[in-house]
């Protein structure tokens, strides 16, 4: 889960537009994207022909030093520009199919902020209203939101340290605040921090932002996040949800995050309509649309919701979202060497050495065995894995769900309701438990930990 945060950030939808942005023809920019790394994007699925752009990030761009450098020119009629060399020992970063080249965070981040600073001062990049003077805290948040907007597990935590500089800057800076709690509220997904600290963590910054600014649309969601997956607080993080999208009607984030709540809750119709509303309010979002394919294959609309998943995953494939969505298609699906694939891939790109390594056991197991060997392989490994708290009692209930033994899968999942286990918040709509879902003991369950009755 996670989307960008655009929604006043002027989008640039084609190479005329992006263009007269930079007072340059066609055939500059076009160049520049191919040898400069120019950050233009494509919709999955579109025509190469269809190319959009930020402000915000072409601003950035300007400040790196693989792109260009501003310098004075009267008779442009936008930022003139000089090349740089490019310099064969930089280290590159993919991300939406181009290269971020970077001389070393300091120097290109130090430098994209000298930059960008002067830039959204001058208009090119949308900041928050509460923060409008050029401070240190300022200069912080935007390194963070840069690093936040990548989503790996190396720039969220980039993204934390920055947050975390903005508030030792400034007690009081509320975007800070936010964007600390979406670093946790991220972080548990694409990395292998635990949840438990993860939510922690994300509350109570959240918290504080709401406490700081009441009006503040993303700090009422960013709550709403945490209460919900965190703590299955459902009715508050409700209020919270339609508290952001009252203050902030277009906030594609907040409709992203309410679609998927909706659909943890079953609330199937509602969820496609949410995240159908995002969609077309930041159309280039790969958050979005990645969560728009999870939320199609739990409505069973399986076939097209692999097709957008697949495109996704063509688009970014260092995103971590769409792996994981496919690999649940593909397992429910019975295309069980097509699940490997994309789960050992996830694992990968979460760093986690340990889940790959299973996997691979899993597979090999398959192999020999076929479906039966291979689930009991997998609760073997998770059972090792519990005797040395690495594992946890909601995933040995899965295990025993899938092998369809009852009575142990309702007993870990007895033990995960008193241990406050994040992943009750599926209850209502995880496949891995259809067989339990009309066991009266089951709905007990779900009634005790606070999900409301299915539709």
């Amino acid at each position: 889960m996670g989307d960008a945060e655009r929604s006043s950030d002027r989008r640039l939808d084609s190479w005329k537009e992006i263009a007269a942005f930079f007072g340059r023809d066609e055939r500059t920019v076009r160049r520049w994207e191919k040898e400069n790394s120019l950050p233009v994007h494509r919709v999955p699925g579109g025509s190469k022909a269809r190319v959009f752009a930020y402000e915000s990030e072409l601003t950035q761009w300007l400040a790196t030093p693989q792109s260009v450098e501003p310098e004075s020119d009267p008779n442009s009629r936008g930022p003139a520009l000089v090349e740089i060399p490019r310099t064969p020992d930089r280290q590159h970063a993919t991300r939406k199919g181009h290269l971020f080249a970077i001389w070393g965070v300091s120097l290109g981040v130090s430098f994209l902020l000298a930059f960008g600073i002067l830039a959204y001062r001058k208009g090119y990049v949308a900041v928050p209203n509460n923060h409008r003077d050029a401070s240190a805290a300022e200069e912080f948040y935007l390194k963070g939101r840069y690093y936040w907007n990548k989503r790996t597990a190396e720039d969220l935590n980039k993204a934390v340290d920055y947050f975390t500089q903005a508030i030792v800057q400034d007690q009081n800076f509320v975007p800070a605040y936010v964007g600390l709690a979406d670093s946790y509220n991220l972080l548990r997904e694409f990395s292998v921090m635990p949840e438990k600290e993860a939510f922690s963590r994300a509350r109570a910054a959240a918290q504080k932002a709401v406490d700081l600014d009441p009006a503040s649309a993303d700090a009422h969601s960013s709550l709403a996040f945490a209460l919900f997956w965190g703590y299955l607080d459902v009715a508050e993080a409700e209020r919270h949800f339609q508290t952001a999208l009252r203050l902030q009607p277009n906030n594609a984030r907040s409709h992203h995050w309410y679609a998927t709540f909706l659909a943890e809750l079953g609330r199937e119709r509602e969820a496609l309509a949410q995240i159908e509303l995002a969609r077309q309010l930041d159309p280039t979002s790969t958050p979005i649309l990645a969560d728009k394919g999870s939320i199609l294959d739990g409505a069973g609309e399986r076939q097209q919701a692999v097709g957008l998943l697949k495109q996704v995953e063509i688009a970014e494939p260092a995103f971590v979202s769409p792996h994981r969505y496919l690999a649940e298609a593909y397992f429910f699906s019975g295309q069980y060497q097509l699940y490997f694939d994309e789960a050992q891939a996830a694992a990968h790109l979460q760093g986690a050495a340990k889940t790959e390594s299973e996997l691979a056991q899993m597979r090999k197991a398959y192999l020999e065995g076929g479906v039966p060997a291979m689930l009991k392989t997998r609760l073997q490994l998770d059972e090792d894995s519990y005797s040395r708290g690495e594992s946890t009692d909601f995933d040995l209930a899965v295990d025993y769900a899938l092998l369809n033994n009852k009575p142990q899968a309702m007993t870990y999942l007895q033990s995960a309701t008193q241990k406050h286990d994040p992943g009750l918040s599926t209850l209502l709509v995880n496949r891995y438990f259809v067989s339990l879902r009309n066991e009266d003991e089951y709905k007990k369950l779900v009634k005790k930990v606070g999900l409301p009755e299915a539709n």
